[in-house]
């Protein structure tokens, strides 16, 4: 029997529509549910919700990782106008790419090198 079903990030939005906007037409996320405090976008079955927050230095210290084909995502946000540095190999044998939303929020992808 399995317990454990998924984790789903909860980040800071300082906009609701901001991101609404960002996820949807940069990275290729579908909104799912959006209410006066709070948004849920998903693409590919990978949940990501939003909480409105007033503080952006919340959001600036918030992350959260995404397992993904690293290659193929910055091709596509590429394709949606993000302009970004390629993945990395880094040190500890993850091909990694990383987003930072308009909010400050990090989004690392993530893959076995």
């Amino acid at each position: 029997m399995t317990m454990l079903q998924a984790t789903i990030p909860v980040l800071a939005s300082l906009d609701l529509r901001e991101t609404e906007s960002f996820y949807r037409e940069r990275l290729g996320f579908t909104p799912r549910l959006r209410a006066p405090d709070y948004l849920i976008v998903e693409r590919e079955g990978c949940e990501i919700h939003f909480w409105l927050c007033a503080e952006r230095r919340i959001a600036e210290n918030t992350s959260c990782y995404v397992r993904g084909d690293t290659r193929a995502l910055h091709r596509d946000f590429g394709h949606r106008g993000l302009a970004l540095p390629a993945p990395e190999v880094r040190p500890w044998g993850m091909r990694e790419l990383y987003v930072i939303d308009p909010h400050g929020n990090l989004l690392k992808f993530g893959e076995s090198a």
